[in-house]
């Protein structure tokens, strides 16, 4: 029963100390954490998100992979995609968002990248989908003109079109959406 407490205490004092921006601190009540229970997946993340701060890729990779191994959750995923991002890494980051994206259709830094890779690897048909689940959980209307401008990438104008009325109607002033739409109706 110990360990347990140990963990959720260094645990807390990891998570304390990455707040502060204390990175070494936290490095070492996170790994702490990990000898004390290696069930969980909480130290691995914190541990990758003090090696993004670094800018320690490497080391983030590695823990990210090892919270996967623990956990398969989609922040990790997402973490993974965002540095195959940033290594321009495009098909792998794809991959990466569209696992964090099965496991929680409301990770807006998975969708957002998603999109991203998506235009740059001329996929956006395989991202459709992905952004109608987006909307159906969140109601997002920011989320319409998300998917209003990959219909008008697929020159699915119309259905675009319907979209950004609705997204209109709702964000009267949202300058994307009336660009968009001045962009369709030329």
């Amino acid at each position: 029963m110990s360990n347990l407490l140990d963990y959720e205490i260094n645990k807390e004092l990891g998570e304390c100390y990455l707040f502060m921006g204390e990175y070494e601190k936290a490095k070492e009540y996170y790994e702490k954490a990990a000898e004390n229970n290696n069930e969980f997946s909480a130290p691995q993340m914190g541990l990758a998100t003090i090696a993004v701060q670094v800018g320690d890729l490497d080391t983030a990779i590695f823990h990210y992979q090892k919270a996967l191994e623990i956990e398969k959750a989609d922040n990790a995923f997402t973490g993974l995609g965002l540095i195959a991002m940033t290594r321009e890494m495009h098909a792998e980051a794809f991959e990466y968002f569209k696992n964090a994206l099965d496991l929680n259709a409301k990770n807006t830094v998975a969708l957002g990248g998603m999109v991203q890779e998506a235009y740059a690897l001329k996929r956006v048909a395989d991202v459709v989908s992905y952004v109608e689940n987006f909307y159906k959980e969140t109601k997002d209307p920011q989320i319409k003109i998300t998917l209003a401008g990959c219909l008008i990438n697929l020159n699915k104008k119309e259905e675009a079109k319907a979209l950004l009325e609705e997204a209109l109607a709702e964000l009267p002033d949202n300058e994307d959406a009336k660009d968009l739409y001045a962009f369709i109706a030329a």
